[in-house]
């Protein structure tokens, strides 16, 4: 509400906002409050890390003139207010500097090198998802059987064993005894190179290439790490499964349902399971936006050149504008898959509205 004058100089009330137009205004602050936040703090922690740019650029062996130059090219003789204020800029303008290690844009590095992110993320959430929510489902609905037990136990080691730990027990045992699935890399030294890249995801290209031996290759090189990944995923989409229909199962609606003669597996998946549904958007579009900015130690183990090793080798190499460019991609997709996650559950429940 609004108070205006009137012609006798009394106020009156003028047209209030919508509710849906409040709500666009509010979201919109929001994200843009926490992408500064995020802008600024990225900023700070590159200008406080132990790590000189200067040095990166020019070598430990260049002169004081020299230094005292790049210093001033890179504008880190300013106040610390108005280095942010041209950063912020730069930004803005999708100006993320260039990279030390490539001498490319970092703009056009991270759309080189998120794609295989993207790839690796969303084949282990996929995996997560089948595997995890048919999980959590059947041990809520079986509480205490020993397929409860089972579940818990998967979702407790999934949680506690560190992902490098299991990369490497992976590769030893799958690729390097058994010989099932393929090394580190996106594809075996033969087939590099061989489909042009189209949408930067291998599989998608050799697809798309009509490429099936390629195809099948990056299958054996991603199916583990992306496993590993899906593991990860479906421990926490498990036990939020199994969380959300223990609170259903135990609803008024239910027993109502189950006197009146239906069957349990109606009950457990018609009804309890069609009202977890919009909870389990937002359980999924977290999961996701996790494993795209966790993988890092995964890309590592598994020598994939997605962004989370950029960032890596970036920040061995004080390479700190690929670094803070990296940062604010991630989190940007982050605050993305929340809004959108945050969207599609007002779109699909009223209570939300």
């Amino acid at each position: 509400m609004t108070s205006v004058p009137n012609q006798n100089g009394q106020s009156r009330r003028g047209p209030a906002l919508p509710k849906w137009l409040k709500g666009t205004i509010f979201g919109l602050g929001s994200i843009l409050a926490t992408m500064l936040g995020l802008l600024f703090v990225t900023f700070i922690i590159g200008r406080v890390m132990p790590l000189d740019p200067v040095l990166a650029v020019v070598g430990e062996r260049a002169t004081q003139s020299t230094y005292n130059e790049v210093y001033h090219q890179l504008g880190l003789d300013k106040p610390l207010l108005v280095q942010f204020l041209y950063y912020l800029r730069d930004v803005i303008h999708g100006d993320f500097g260039t990279s030390l290690l490539t001498s490319h844009p970092v703009i056009q590095d991270i759309a080189r090198v998120f794609p295989a992110t993207i790839e690796l993320a969303t084949l282990g959430t996929i995996i997560g998802v089948v595997v995890g929510v048919p999980l959590g489902v059947i041990a809520a609905a079986r509480r205490g059987s020993w397929i409860d037990q089972i579940a818990r136990v998967v979702a407790l080691v999934g949680y506690s064993m560190p992902i490098f730990w299991l990369g490497l027990v992976g590769l030893l045992v799958f690729y390097g005894i058994l010989g099932w699935v393929g090394g580190p890399g996106r594809v075996s030294v033969f087939y590099d190179g061989m489909v042009p890249p189209v949408t930067g995801m291998i599989l998608v290209d050799a697809a798309l290439a009509g490429d099936w031996d390629v195809f099948r290759d990056a299958l054996s090189h991603i199916i583990l790490p992306a496993s590993l990944l899906g593991y990860y995923s479906l421990a926490y989409i498990s036990r939020m499964t199994r969380s959300f229909m223990l609170e259903q199962l135990s609803a008024e609606y239910v027993t109502t349902a189950r006197v009146k003669g239906m069957s349990e597996r109606a009950v457990i998946w018609r009804h309890a399971f069609g009202n977890i549904g919009v909870q389990l958007i937002t359980v999924v579009a977290l999961s996701y936006a996790n494993l795209l900015e966790g993988s890092v130690l995964t890309e590592i183990i598994f020598s994939w050149p997605g962004i989370g090793q950029y960032i890596t080798n970036a920040l061995l190499s004080a390479d700190m504008s690929a670094v803070l460019g990296g940062t604010i991609v991630v989190g940007l997709v982050f605050v993305v898959l929340n809004v959108f996650s945050d969207l599609l559950y007002r779109f699909f429940d009223p209570r939300a509205k």
